[in-house]
């Protein structure tokens, strides 16, 4: 059955660029933000027959219909019908600007994307976020997402509809990404990013986005803002800092940049830190951190239609805690750089073609010498290294009103480090034994993809396909590895599908639905990790190197609703996994003598991971909005009949949203209901969790036009709580509690 798919796959990659032929003709046209310049994905419109949305780059096509008037309708912009001079100009330059009547004035927006995955979700960067030491905290705003937590304070590692760690594709730009050097992911790849530099990050549902690489979950595509090229020479900046009260944390950010015709290029910066936070009942919790990166950034303009884009990154973590492991990460030092050459065509069917390479390097360092030394058996350390590099080149083409991508892309991952134990103690005091943890393992993966979208009336056609070939081996395994397993390296053909469907049933509703069967092999974890206890529970975990490719078959299903102030949208998926990675335990000796055994991975047979989404955004009056959002997730292993570890709750946010004095002051109030989770794995030792509910205010001055003041509140009620995905402090035999009540003041300058 796989040699046939793989058959279908190559067959469907080959004759993709032959149905472009069926496509009807039409001209391509931009909407663009006045604000900012940002592409408006998402806007509905009607021109004559022809109807239907924006896509993520804010275009439409349309054929010429004279007499005809073209209508835009967003719940962001209002409507917008152009008059015919309006579109007149449209049609000849091929963009156009659109002034929003109100903006979302809630910390994080989250908006549709647009078609061809009206699923999708994005949030969009304010100075707010910007400032923010941890992406990964940043996307817990959407309750779609939550977090493994680790420490209070950083390393909090995404968990998408139950999907987690690998399962999850992390890039930037499409393709650049990080590899976690600690084996306990201290520093997961979304801590990494560089967000004084990121313009939005978009939430890609399922495994669909296959342009991107495989993520049997989903996507998370972290994208850079966009060059701005100007007439006359022109210096720019930011300067942003936030104080918290609880926990004393200070946070700043800045950017200094310089734009003319050919460039737009400059420098950013950030340091942070923190001490202990006391939670909701007056508890110390351990949470001290200092987290600081430095940047360049550089668009250039090389020539008619080329770009050249360079993006240089260094960043810095020191001493932070991690309460709920036996070590805490004491020095992490990451480069991270890209470059990227686009060349754009016109009057022709290839449309551009894009060329990227990147490199990542994490230097790491975990130990146990923040602890109490009268309560060490041992002294422990383990310094790791990770290295990722890759490049892609893509094509795009406009056949008609189609749309094409396609392209070749490499990646290749590689983590080493060692654990040191010396013995402050017992008979082998004095002693230091050196244990493998990464066997220099290394992985790497070799794509072909493709992805066609095509309107056809009232609906929009798309597939997408993806061929990858993932080579994994060890280079320094231990005599004992090799000894239990016949072949520690191995070739795997991971071939990925998706269809999607969406239609307009009328100019208020639209469906959508997608189909996928996507298969990814083991991670560098999962295949080599060496007796190391990197799991929900303090067993020690052994690689498999002889995995199967685990395999997600989901189907999506979305409805959306949208007038002029209203938008409802509701996404409901099902994924049946086939060889699903879990852990079982085994009879081998443990290196640790706290640790209860051993688990290995291993493939389960069958899995089902089900839930939805639903959102609304209403526009109350001229100056209030407000919006609901909720995400629930069930998950069950059908082996063991029993539920799946590490899935989050049902989780509500509402949020009431103001706009006063012309403008100047925004307020916005937000509360948030976490239902109790009592769906829990007794086979991993999972722990039920009780329900809890919060109440955050927040409100901003703008004082001058440079300059915004903002105050704010989180948890006024001053709540103990803590979430589900937050691992136990082991050593107190308890939660790990978050923040109670924290005052937060803001102060924000733009030049």
């Amino acid at each position: 059955m796989k040699t046939i798919f793989i058959y279908v796959l190559q067959a469907m990659l080959l004759m993709a660029p032959l149905a472009i032929i069926h496509a009807q003709e039409g001209k391509p046209l931009q909407i663009f933000d006045a604000e900012d310049g940002a592409p408006i994905s998402g806007f509905r419109y009607r021109y004559g027959t022809q109807l239907g949305s924006s896509d993520t780059s804010g275009t439409i096509f349309l054929r010429r219909d004279p007499g005809s008037r073209l209508r835009l309708q967003h719940l962001r912009y209002g409507t917008w019908e152009l008059t015919e001079s309006a579109f007149d100009r449209l049609w000849e330059t091929g963009s156009s600007t659109w002034q929003p009547e109100w903006m979302e004035l809630s910390p994080v927006s989250v908006i549709s994307i647009g078609i061809p995955q009206e699923k999708d979700q994005q949030i969009a960067f304010s100075a707010r976020e910007k400032l923010h030491h941890d992406a990964g905290a940043l996307l817990n705003e959407n309750p779609m997402i939550s977090s493994i937590r680790k420490s209070g304070a950083f390393g909090f590692d995404p968990v998408m509809r139950g999907f987690k760690y690998d399962q999850i594709n992390v890039v930037v730009d499409g393709l650049q990404s990080a590899t976690a050097a600690c084996p306990n992911r201290m520093d997961p790849p979304t801590s990494q990013i560089a967000l004084g530099r990121m313009q939005k990050v978009e939430l890609l549902k399922g495994p669909h986005a296959l342009r991107y690489g495989i993520g049997l979950g989903g996507t998370l595509n972290f994208v850079s803002e966009a060059p701005e090229f100007v007439e006359n020479p022109a210096t720019y900046g930011r300067f942003s800092s936030m104080w918290e009260q609880n926990g004393q944390v200070l946070r700043n950010e800045g950017k200094l940049g310089w734009r003319t015709q050919q460039a737009d290029m400059g420098l950013i910066g950030s340091w942070s830190r923190g001490s202990d936070y006391r939670d909701g009942a007056g508890n110390t919790v351990p949470a001290s951190f200092m987290r600081a990166s430095v940047g360049f950034y550089g668009d250039f303009a090389t020539g008619a239609g080329e770009n050249l884009s360079v993006n240089l990154n260094r960043n810095f973590a020191r001493d932070v805690a991690f309460p709920t492991l036996p070590m805490d990460l004491r020095k992490d030092d990451t480069w991270m750089a890209n470059a990227r050459f686009k060349k754009s065509f016109e009057g022709r069917l290839l449309k551009s073609i894009t060329q990227s390479a990147y490199l990542s390097k994490v230097d790491h360092l975990m130990d146990n010498g923040l602890r109490e030394i009268n309560r060490r058996m041992m002294d422990a350390r383990t310094p790791a290294k990770t290295a990722n590099a890759g490049g892609r080149v893509e094509g795009e083409w406009h056949p008609g009103t189609g749309r094409l991508f396609a392209g070749l892309d490499f990646r290749s991952e590689k983590a080493e480090g060692t654990r040191e134990r010396t013995f402050l103690m017992g008979p082998n005091e004095g002693k230091t034994l050196l244990d493998n943890a990464w066997q220099e393992a290394l992985i790497q993966k070799f794509g072909v993809f493709t992805a066609y979208s095509l309107p056809l009336k009232a609906g929009m056609f798309s597939i997408s396909g993806r061929l990858d070939m993932n080579r994994a081996q060890a280079l320094d395994p231990t005599v004992e590895f090799s000894q239990q397993f016949e072949e520690i390296s191995t070739v795997q053909a991971n071939p990925g599908l998706s269809l999607g469907w969406q239609n307009d049933l009328s100019d208020r509703w639209q469906i959508g639905i997608w189909l996928a069967r996507v298969s990814r092999s083991g991670s560098l974890t999962e295949r080599y990790i060496h007796y190391f206890p990197v799991g929900l529970d303090p067993y020690e975990l052994l690689g498999n190197p002889q995995l199967q490719s685990e395999t997600n078959n989901q189907f999506d299903l979305s409805l959306q609703h949208r007038t002029e102030g209203l938008s409802i949208s509701v996404s409901l998926f099902g994924a049946y996994l086939n060889d699903y990675i879990t852990g079982v335990r085994t009879d081998l000796a443990p290196r640790l003598p706290q640790s209860p055994g051993v688990r290995q991975f291993i493939n389960v047979e069958e899995v089902l991971k089900t839930g939805m989404e639903w959102s609304i955004e209403h526009r109350i009056g001229g100056n209030w909005s407000q919006s609901l959002m909720a995400a629930y997730t069930y998950g069950q292993d059908l082996r063991h009949q029993e539920p799946l570890p590490e899935i989050a709750p049902l989780d509500l946010r509402y949020s009431l949203q103001g706009k006063h004095l012309d403008g100047k002051l925004t307020s916005v109030l937000r509360w948030r209901a976490v239902a109790a989770q009592h769906r829990v794995s007794s086979r991993f030792g999972e722990s039920t969790t009780p329900g809890f509910h919060l109440v955050d205010l927040e409100g901003g001055y703008r004082l001058l036009p440079a300059l915004t003041l903002r105050a704010s509140v989180h948890n006024l009620l001053d709540q103990t709580y803590y979430e589900h995905l937050n691992r136990p402090i082991r050593s107190q035999a308890g939660p790990l509690f978050a923040p109670g009540r924290n005052f937060r003041l803001m102060v924000s300058v733009d030049f």
